[in-house]
């Protein structure tokens, strides 16, 4: 996930990883939620690059299915993933797109939770809902990508003839 910021001269530079998690820690530790373009592929097609999510504090322990920023066990690096299994206070973390699990995370690693995205200034509902627990059972079986693609095949006809 690569993360901006402008400044002053206009000119779009990268926030270090790292600070940038500093930053969202500080700003959700105020219990105030934190909105910001995310980048990157590994949510695709529920979260894409370039969608504005917004993350709240965590309030009560995150539920499978539940999309959350954590900073990643091995990497040290903020990502943004879903938790496909939860076990007490532990999660398995994995992206909607990515093949493999990003590993086991401890609550307190966990950030705050995605409460909403928007793309092209419309609210995406899809993968925040009650189907999120059904996506995380086929992330976590390693049904959901080729699921995904099916799917996708599948609708681009339908799309073509929309647009006429």
């Amino acid at each position: 996930m690569s993360i901006y910021s402008t400044s002053v001269d206009s000119e779009i530079r990268p926030i270090p990883n790292t600070h940038f998690a500093v930053l969202l820690a500080a700003v959700l530790d105020k219990g105030v939620p934190f909105r910001f373009q995310a980048g990157g592929f590994s949510m695709s097609p529920f979260i894409r690059d370039g969608d504005v999510i917004t993350l709240a504090p965590l309030s009560k322990p995150l539920r499978c299915g539940q999309v959350a920023a954590f900073v990643h066990p091995l990497s040290n690096r903020l990502v943004v993933h879903r938790a496909i299994r939860c076990l007490n206070a532990d999660y398995l973390f994995k992206g909607d797109h990515s093949p493999h699990p990003d590993g086991w995370a401890q609550h307190r690693q966990v950030l705050g939770r995605v409460v909403r995205v928007e793309r092209n200034g419309r609210r995406i509902r899809l993968g925040l809902g009650w189907e999120s627990r059904i996506i995380a059972l086929g992330s976590r079986l390693g049904l959901l990508l080729p699921l995904v693609s099916v799917l996708l095949a599948i609708s681009r006809p339908f799309k073509r003839e929309s647009s006429r």
